[in-house]
């Protein structure tokens, strides 16, 4: 039905991808984009050697869409069996059928690069007058002007840039992009994508190198411009390095437990959402620490916590690679084992009872599991699925614990 939908964007000359923002799913790209992409991947065209974007996160744009803000991506593509850029403008829309969706318009280029190129006979020369030198110089946000035409060269830089950098002005203005941007010359591709840019867009993260070798997340808005005649590049840059370290820190919370770690159950359900339908076969694993309600009620919690940390870390170092290792609530373990037939599994669960009933942790006390052992059967469901190998649990523990049990 989507198809049938869009379809009529097949006859469109603009390269066009409609993308769903929450599950990041590239749900249509008609010819025009099909023929760019060149079998690319929608993450791959995102995060290609030449990519350059404002969010990693597509979700992330959602309120600046709702606000009408211009949000402008470059990616990596690859149309004639070589890498190259094509800047993507996303719009937000409501489809009938799938709700909200991200279309993202590849925008033909403008000429302003053209122009840009002309200007590489004129050099560029700083003033310390005029109400630009008043601006450039007094601003507190790090500027760089770029001289395109000159290999990405930094001509001038304002105090709050060379306080960033760590550079003096002579040395700095001595200085390429691709030299300071952890992308090297690959930055030079991306550089004219942007020189394409109208103004307005949303700026794009980079990681700047600073003069001491440390990196830092930075956020660029860079455009166009022209000063004393001559054709430039104005560069403003916001140092995001702390965003950066708490986005991370919530979307390791968000996808792991905070005890042990591991994966949560939630991480489970988008797994088996996006990733298990790829899987011809896969076999599922719950482990279940035996007597565990002892331990709490005559160690301690305390103590109980410790345990499960050393479960959750033998049970991810006798996993097989490939394997997916989940806190699965309470004492009990998940383990998500893609492409594997049911006596694998079942040779690696006996592995994984082996090796912790053999963990000797001093002042803790021994530990035992039980574990349930399935294969998913074809289009069987998750339900039917998790209701056997609870069965199979169930059982290891009736028959005096300490043992595996197949569905």
């Amino acid at each position: 039905m989507l198809k049938y939908n869009l379809d009529a964007l097949n006859l469109l000359a603009t390269p066009v991808w409609v993308v769903s923002p929450d599950t990041e799913t590239l749900l249509f790209s008609n010819t025009q984009a099909q023929k760019l992409a060149a079998g690319r991947s929608l993450n791959a065209m995102r995060s290609g050697r030449f990519s350059a974007v404002a969010q990693k996160s597509l979700s992330m744009y959602l309120p600046c869409l709702q606000n009408q803000e211009d949000v402008v991506e470059i990616w990596s593509i690859c149309p004639f069996g070589e890498e190259s850029t094509i800047s993507c403008r996303a719009v937000l829309c409501k489809l009938e059928t799938v709700g909200e969706v991200l279309i993202f318009e590849g925008i033909s280029g403008s000429t302003t690069a053209a122009a840009l190129k002309a200007s590489r006979s004129s050099i560029y020369r700083s003033r310390k007058q005029g109400f630009y030198a008043r601006f450039f110089y007094t601003t507190s946000a790090p500027m760089l002007l770029i001289d395109p035409a000159r290999d990405g060269l930094i001509v001038d830089a304002n105090l709050a840039a060379l306080r960033f950098y760590g550079y003096d002005h002579k040395k700095m203005c001595q200085k390429h992009t691709w030299e300071i941007n952890t992308m090297g010359r690959n930055v030079l591709p991306v550089m004219s994508e942007i020189a394409n840019l109208p103004g307005g867009h949303k700026p794009l993260n980079f990681i700047h190198r600073l003069a001491d070798g440390s990196t830092r997340h930075v956020q660029t808005y860079s455009g166009p411009v022209e000063i004393y005649g001559k054709r430039l590049m104005l560069c403003i840059v916001h140092d995001i390095n702390e965003q950066k370290r708490l986005e991370q820190e919530l979307e390791y919370a968000a996808h792991r437990d905070t005890l042990t770690g591991l994966l949560n159950r939630r991480q489970f359900y988008h797994l088996a959402e996006y990733v298990l339908p790829t899987v011809i076969d896969f076999c599922v694993m719950l482990v279940d620490a035996d007597h565990f309600k002892h331990i709490n009620d005559h160690f301690g919690h305390q103590c109980g916590d410790e345990v499960l940390v050393e479960l959750a870390h033998t049970l991810e170092a006798n996993s097989h690679s490939g394997d997916y290792v989940f806190r699965w609530g309470g004492e009990e373990f998940l383990l998500l084992l893609p492409d594997t037939r049911l006596d694998a599994a079942l040779d690696e669960a006996e592995a994984i009872r082996m090796a912790i009933a053999n963990i000797a942790m001093p002042g803790l006390p021994g530990v035992t599991v039980s574990i349930g052992v399935a294969h998913h059967l074809p289009n069987e469901s998750l339900d039917t699925l998790f209701r056997r190998v609870d069965e199979a649990l169930y059982r290891a523990k009736n028959n005096g614990r300490n043992r595996v049990q197949a569905a």
